[in-house]
């Protein structure tokens, strides 16, 4: 295979468009064309990797695909993919309702300097993983990690419906909206649960933020059921996330696996009209 072909570009790509990005902003989401497509219409998908909703493209690298699927009222069915372009899918919505959109990866391996492995776990609240690295002495040395994606979208066409809502895809990390975000007044609060591996994860930290004002976060650790609580006062794009990390298996040469999920929607501006 020589240097020009086509596999070897998308791996070019694609690699540049992770490690591009400073290695403190690992979010990961799903941005369709519109939250509101038309019964019928075709939405385009995009992948975006960057910190305050401010992303890059995330050429979809065919290797790294696990899952990318739509669930509806009708079950689950594959994206049409668009392996190494932007958008990196395409869905038609064919009947009305709350569709799930879901993007998981396999994992991807990465060492990371020690002060920057430092101020991610801070950042992203794992502090159970600084205690065990003080633990062992291993606060000043590098940290080989693998990681992986669990990001979802809520999409919705048409009008919303009673008993519609967020629905689990069997990621490893999970956020499941437990109430429909669309179907929300401004005095009601989002109730979010975090599930790793199919059970409740408690003392996680969850973290939403708006488009509009990224820079004023909503944060809550996860209870003992694996909820959080969320008052989303503003409308525009919401993108709500965590990540997780455990001891990496012993045959990934790695030290730890980081699990990172997210979940986009969109808040209405109430001046211009509701789905109901």
């Amino acid at each position: 295979m020589n240097a020009s072909s086509p596999r070897l570009r998308l791996l070019a790509v694609t690699a540049f468009a992770v490690l591009s990005v400073p290695l403190g902003a690992h979010d990961m989401w799903i941005e369709p064309t519109t939250f509101f497509p038309q019964s019928g219409q075709i939405v385009s998908l995009r992948l975006r990797v960057g910190q305050d909703l401010l992303g890059d493209p995330l050429l979809l690298d065919p290797s790294l695909v696990n899952q990318f699927v739509v669930s509806d009222g009708n079950g689950v069915r594959p994206v049409v993919r668009r392996d190494g372009r932007d958008p990196a899918g395409l869905v038609r919505l064919a009947e009305p309702g709350l569709h799930v959109v879901g993007y998981r990866s396999n994992p991807s391996t990465i060492e990371i300097p020690a002060d920057t492995f430092n101020q991610y776990l801070k950042e992203e609240g794992l502090d159970a993983v600084s205690a065990q690295r003080a633990r062992r002495n291993e606060t000043r040395a590098p940290a080989r990690e693998i990681f992986s994606r669990c990001a979802k979208s809520l999409v919705l066409s048409g009008a919303t419906a009673d008993g519609q809502g967020d629905r689990p895809l069997g990621f490893t990390l999970e956020l499941v909206a437990e109430r429909n975000p669309y179907g929300l007044r401004a005095d009601q609060d989002l109730p979010v649960r975090l599930t790793y591996e199919g059970r409740p994860l408690a003392g996680a930290l969850v973290v939403a933020l708006n488009r509009l004002n990224p820079a004023e976060k909503l944060a809550a650790r996860t209870d003992t059921d694996g909820r959080v609580r969320l008052r989303l006062r503003r409308h525009g794009m919401w993108l709500i996330k965590a990540v997780h990390m455990v001891p990496a298996p012993p045959d990934t040469h790695a030290e730890w696996a980081s699990f990172w999920a997210s979940l986009t929607f969109e808040m209405r501006n109430p001046s211009a009209g509701t789905n109901e």
